[in-house]
């Protein structure tokens, strides 16, 4: 008999949302297989293993918050753009009840140098990807500014300081959980690169 055919798509939706809540390591494929109404045996024969099922369910997160952030960072002024920016990472962080956080930290923490104990080199260039994906979207958003005559810097280095901002406010929120203090930190960041609003 063979294995009932099911929605990648609604799979890796419902996967990657586990995966955000649990971690890799706390997610059962048995729990996925569940709440998607497919045979465990199904995932293992499309994805091969959990790894690559949450690597799968990761890329298709990861393409769908780019897209969200090019349109952030595509209209506006400089500072509504990185506002806008600012604005839609702290909305990703504090998603879901209780609040997710950022999955590429998490993620990140979930890497191993063990075999079959986590996430190998894999996962680490994946996620390295997205933030490099990042860092260019703002990098390119500085870049015009530059043009515009809204911003003096190197667009480069102004890039990675904000985005290594991000990876920072994801651990805030984690320890705390204070969106007004993400926020706070946000509107600062802003104000540092391209100085106070006059």
């Amino acid at each position: 008999m063979r294995p009932r055919e099911f929605n990648h798509d609604d799979v890796l939706r419902i996967a990657f949302d586990q995966f955000w809540r649990k971690g890799v390591r706390g997610t059962q494929l048995s729990d996925i297989a569940r709440d998607a109404g497919v045979q465990r045996g199904s995932l293992y024969n499309a994805f091969g293993s959990k790894e690559a099922l949450f690597l799968c369910a990761y890329e298709r997160y990861a393409g769908e918050y780019v897209s969200s952030l090019q349109k952030a960072l595509g209209a506006g002024t400089l500072r509504e753009r990185l506002t806008a920016f600012f604005d839609l990472t702290i909305k990703n962080f504090r998603s879901g009840s209780p609040p997710r956080g950022c999955p590429t930290t998490r993620g990140l923490m979930e890497l191993t140098s063990v075999e079959g104990e986590g996430l190998d080199e894999n996962g680490r260039k994946t996620f390295a990807d997205l933030v490099a994906r990042i860092t260019d979207l703002v990098q390119e958003a500085l870049s015009e500014g530059v043009e515009r005559g809204e911003f003096n810097g190197d667009p480069e280095t102004a890039a990675l300081h904000i985005v290594t901002v991000t990876r920072g406010l994801a651990v805030l929120e984690r320890a705390f959980g204070d969106e007004a203090q993400l926020r706070t930190i946000a509107a600062h960041t802003v104000d540092l690169v391209l100085g106070k609003k006059g």
